[in-house]
């Protein structure tokens, strides 16, 4: 069974610190002001369950969860966010912008956790069943990502405490997966000015959607 692609999915990716929430609110305010409805949403969360097993996920005043809990728990929570948030979206033709999606799990829990990408694959098939249309990876390195979160995060969450080495090794999975499709995935450099950040996102939505035309 292969992946669904959905031309009005979105997905921003990248690692800490690389400006997500800022690009994510660019898109947003272009797409409104071109009269389009536009549906903001976040993994792992999107809907009331899954933001509880957001929760679970993130808190860091229990055991820590096993590799492969951590990596079901995500799926758990996008299986809930893909049908009760992204795919009633799409189907009335809005746009949906998400922070975050599946590359996230292959970057973090396949090259931050070590785990098989081929199982993240077979749930993704299974349980997801569609891709963005465009993914924006906004790239930073490890080091200036994570100063910048030291003086915006008060309280880190548990994913945020890893070491550097975990993180390198999600900006390696990051990079992999956009080598293996850059017809979908495209590259942004998030170490810029955020301002600046947000003119290269803008400037590959109007081509992508240009070139949907």
């Amino acid at each position: 069974m292969s992946l669904r692609r959905c031309e009005r999915l979105i997905t921003i990716e990248g690692g800490e610190g690389a400006g997500k929430t800022t690009v994510l609110g660019a898109l947003r305010d272009a797409l409104r002001a071109a009269g389009e409805e536009v549906v903001c949403t976040r993994e792992p969360g999107g809907t009331p369950l899954a933001e509880q097993i957001r929760g679970l996920l993130l808190a860091g005043d229990h055991e820590p969860p096993a590799p492969e809990a951590e990596l079901l728990l995500m799926f758990a929570a996008r299986a809930q966010h893909v049908r009760e948030t992204i795919l009633p979206a799409l189907a009335r033709g809005a746009w949906v912008l998400s922070d975050r999606f599946t590359d996230s799990s292959y970057a973090y829990q396949g090259g931050g956790r070590g785990l098989d990408p081929g199982f993240i694959a077979e749930l993704e098939r299974r349980v997801v069943g569609i891709e963005p249309g465009l993914t924006l990876l906004l790239d930073i390195g490890v080091a200036h990502g994570r100063e910048r979160t030291r003086g915006r995060d008060l309280y880190p969450d548990r994913i945020e405490r890893e070491q550097d080495t975990f993180f390198e090794r999600v900006r390696a999975a990051f990079h992999a997966r956009a080598a293996a499709a850059p017809d979908r995935i495209r590259v942004l450099d998030a170490g810029q000015p955020a301002a600046q950040v947000a003119t290269a996102a803008l400037a590959a939505l109007q081509a992508y959607r240009e070139a949907m035309r």
